[in-house]
């Protein structure tokens, strides 16, 4: 064992995280569900999903069981939905494919829908012990700093490098516990702002510390302007129900649940194919505008809200739309900035002194 890992080993027992959900009766699920969950995520954000997740799916089987609309309901709000997609196609692999069992192997374990060679690693050092480096943005800084690795770890030639420092540090003999450490120490010391140098077990060792520059390692992602793009959001009223239609399963917000949309302001134009005439609009109203960010554009979107006198008969072709009660909403997935509309539209509603009851 290196004199790293064992610095960094003797922190853990003293100071690290031990009591997190996913660290008590550990197994490959619920280990891998926490995986997934904190892919670019916070813990604390993490923890209420993931109980919910584990109450309603207490095993992979019963996740691969379920519809994929329950699944993404259960995930809204947590952003990043092809987690969310690949969680539930991952499992119905392990399911039918394993019997229930992950693999125990890395590149099958690797092969699995969202399962990344870190995940992969992850996994199986936790639950199983096996001697695997991980690499999540919490090892990378940290690694980038103590060994001075330059350059933004999102090219291949940096990544390279802090995979080769992983795999030298990572012990044989308690990996799981070396593993959850250096998560930690990313988390809790060597953090992205303001490090924690002077709590850090490895601070003698850190070169970045010696250098007196640890805040220029990892190097930052070269910076871009993130182009906008603009949507209208047609929402469709009557007695109280909202018309929703289901996404593609490729794109942004795939598998979800969002309002009719027109790239222009043009909304009417989208009538046609949802067989609504102009007779029977009996008012439109133009709710407050705003921005939703992905990683890479904005999205303005101009919601405009319709009161229908009649409920259309919608005819949809190769997709699926449904009427979202508002009193009794249904679990179903939703694009976060439609969950939102759709919690503010009573009170947009009540205002608008429209005349279903709601």
């Amino acid at each position: 064992m290196t004199p790293f890992a064992s610095a960094i080993l003797e922190w853990y027992e003293k100071y690290g995280r031990k009591n997190l959900p996913w660290q008590q009766n550990k197994t490959a699920y619920s280990v891998w569900l926490s995986e997934i969950m904190l892919q670019q995520t916070q813990v604390a954000t993490v923890i209420p999903y993931y109980e919910r997740f584990l109450q309603r799916f207490p095993t992979v089987v019963d996740l691969a069981n379920a519809q994929q609309d329950e699944v993404l309901h259960l995930w809204t709000g947590l952003g990043y939905y092809a987690r969310a997609r690949n969680l539930h196609k991952a499992a119905q692999i392990v399911a039918h494919q394993y019997q229930g069992q992950f693999p125990l192997n890395i590149e099958d374990m690797n092969a699995l829908p969202g399962v990344g060679r870190s995940t992969a690693a992850a996994i199986l050092s936790s639950v199983f012990k096996q001697p695997h480096a991980i690499l999540d943005g919490n090892v990378k800084r940290t690694l980038a700093r103590s060994f001075a690795v330059a350059g933004w770890p999102g090219q291949k030639k940096v990544e390279n490098q802090l995979w080769a420092h992983a795999e030298e540090h990572t012990p044989s003999n308690n990996v799981d516990k070396y593993n959850q450490a250096m998560m930690d120490m990313g988390a809790m010391v060597c953090t992205r702002s303001k490090p924690k140098c002077g709590l850090c077990p490895i601070e003698s060792m850190c070169i970045a510390n010696q250098q007196g520059n640890p805040l220029d390692y990892p190097g930052k992602k070269p910076k871009k302007d993130k182009p906008f793009k603009q949507t209208w959001f047609a929402i469709l009223h009557f007695n109280g129900q909202i018309w929703l239609e289901q996404r593609p399963q490729v794109g942004i917000w795939g598998g979800l649940f969002c309002f009719p949309q027109s790239e222009d302001k043009n909304v009417e134009q989208i009538f046609n194919k949802l067989d609504i005439t102009d007779a029977m609009i009996k008012s439109r109203q133009n709710l407050i505008a705003f921005r939703h960010t992905f990683s890479h554009y904005h999205l303005d979107i101009t919601p405009i809200l319709f009161d229908l006198s009649k409920q259309p008969h919608m005819v949809m072709e190769g997709s699926q739309g449904l009427w979202y009660n508002l009193s009794k909403p249904k679990e179903i997935g939703l694009a976060a900035p439609v969950k939102q509309l759709l919690e503010s539209l009573p009170h947009e509603l009540k205002n608008d002194h429209l005349k279903e009851p709601l």
